[in-house]
């Protein structure tokens, strides 16, 4: 064997779990929704979490009974932290559709252990995203007039809307996710069904399996669904966010009239995703003791692809200043150094610290192996990247073209409230999923192993 096969050889066997079997991964990643281990620690986090979503709930109620007047909302800034949310929910997605289907497509065994989880957080974080549009609209109840069905009344959408460039960004973003997540999820399954000791699981797991049986035709033409639904998930990684940036592109407000907009919001959701995968990583392998399954090497390739569409991001920032610079625009100059220096400047300078120096460190691999760094560093990244996207939504409206409409935004107790409920609503959902489902996918990870000869 040459030295190139033996260096592909070593590194493959980095992300294998080396001290668990074919089937010990099964009964590893099962036993957590057949037998729950830690039913005390998972109801004291689910309790939590309930409570905020309470806390949603009553401010998505005071919402309906006051209107959005009950923001910060005002004019020049009748876009808020709503809509800021918005941008920083659907970015976070982004990662899990190219951990799952990109290199599904491209055949790299090590997103086996991380592609599930990473898609629930898609699935999740385009929920909470796709509800601020709507309950943004002033009367939510009317949401489906931005649908275009057949009505008798001939009131159309109006196309050439950015709500109706959302409707149809977030709704096929979250019918293609949901549809690969769970389609994914068809033989482990099946799998849930067989060991279920317990009529109510083994019902439940039946029906969701949708008559699995593991045969070869089974196999194959789930296969080509799984295929064909990561397919279509790529493209639409670019095609999703690149539709969000255009909400504020197409503009003419300074600081958003540019055409790096859709590279600069797609490459930095991207990069806020492999972040929260990060942190979502570590946090699961600490408590679920999930050592031999997401290993070392898999977080120092998440940390490697978070360095890397860092500084692709970086390289926005970079531009966006030259841009305004050299446009010889001078609103938009004024609104390049009201960033730096203006009422909003601590948004940028933060954004600067989290998403450009804090990234530094990862250059070195003593950094990538330290756990409690590589999680404060995704922190960081993910609170770096929400104060991007105020600061871009707000610099730009607070002070336009009218000196005599400048006011200061600044959002409301319910822009915050509704904000710490969806976060909370975002965890309540995760919680339900590590109980319910399993987390990492069982039948991938044994295939690796079954290819590696490892059968006990």
């Amino acid at each position: 064997m040459d030295t190139t096969a033996q260096d592909v050889r070593r590194r493959r066997s980095d992300i294998l779990p080396r001290h668990l079997s074919y089937r010990a991964v099964g009964r590893q990643v099962a036993l957590i929704p057949l037998d729950y281990p830690h039913p005390r620690q998972w109801r004291i986090g689910f309790a939590v979490c309930s409570v905020f979503v309470v806390v949603w709930a009553v401010s998505v109620l005071w919402l309906f009974w006051g209107g959005v007047g009950v923001w910060g909302i005002q004019m020049p800034v009748p876009w808020g932290l709503a809509i800021a949310n918005y941008v920083w929910w659907i970015g976070m997605g982004h990662a899990g559709t190219l951990i799952s289907a990109l290199l599904l497509l491209m055949n790299q065994g090590w997103r086996n252990s991380l592609n599930r989880f990473a898609e629930a957080m898609t699935v999740f974080a385009v929920l909470m995203a796709g509800m601020y549009p709507i309950l943004h609209l002033g009367r939510p109840w009317l949401f489906y007039w931005l649908i275009p069905y057949p009505d008798t009344m001939t009131v159309w959408p109006q196309f050439k809307s950015p709500l109706e460039w959302d409707v149809f960004a977030v709704g096929t973003y979250l019918v293609v996710s949901v549809t690969f997540w769970y389609v994914g999820l068809i033989p482990d399954l099946g799998s849930m069904r067989d060991r279920a000791t317990r009529r109510a699981p083994q019902v439940l797991y039946g029906l969701l399996a949708l008559g699995w049986r593991g045969s070869a035709r089974h196999w194959k033409r789930w296969q080509v669904s799984y295929w064909i639904c990561a397919g279509i998930g790529v493209p639409l990684v670019v095609s999703v966010h690149s539709g969000v940036s255009l909400l504020f592109a197409v503009g003419l407000e300074p600081g958003w009239h540019s055409t790096i907009f859709p590279v600069y919001f797609v490459l930095g959701a991207v990069f806020e995703g492999f972040a929260v995968v990060l942190l979502i990583s570590i946090t699961l392998r600490a408590t679920f003791a999930f050592y031999d399954l997401v290993t070392p090497r898999h977080l120092d390739i998440l940390a490697k692809l978070v360095l890397a569409t860092g500084l692709m991001t970086s390289y926005g920032y970079v531009f966006e200043t030259f841009h305004a610079w050299y446009s010889g625009d001078p609103f938009e100059r004024q609104t390049m150094l009201d960033r730096l220096w203006g009422d909003y400047a601590w948004a940028y300078w933060a954004t600067i610290a989290c998403n450009v120096l804090a990234i530094q460190p990862l250059w070195f691999p003593a950094v990538r192996r330290r756990v409690w760094l590589l999680a404060v560093i995704a922190g960081l990244v993910t609170f770096g990247m929400w104060t991007e996207r105020f600061m871009l939504l707000t610099t730009a409206l607070y002070r336009d073209f009218l000196p005599s409409a400048w006011q200061v935004y600044w959002p409301s107790f319910w822009d915050w409230s509704l904000f710490a409920g969806t976060i909370g609503l975002f965890f309540f959902l995760f919680f339900l999923f590590v109980r319910l489902l399993p987390m990492i996918s069982m039948f991938e990870v044994q295939e690796v192993l079954s290819e590696e000869g490892t059968h006990e």
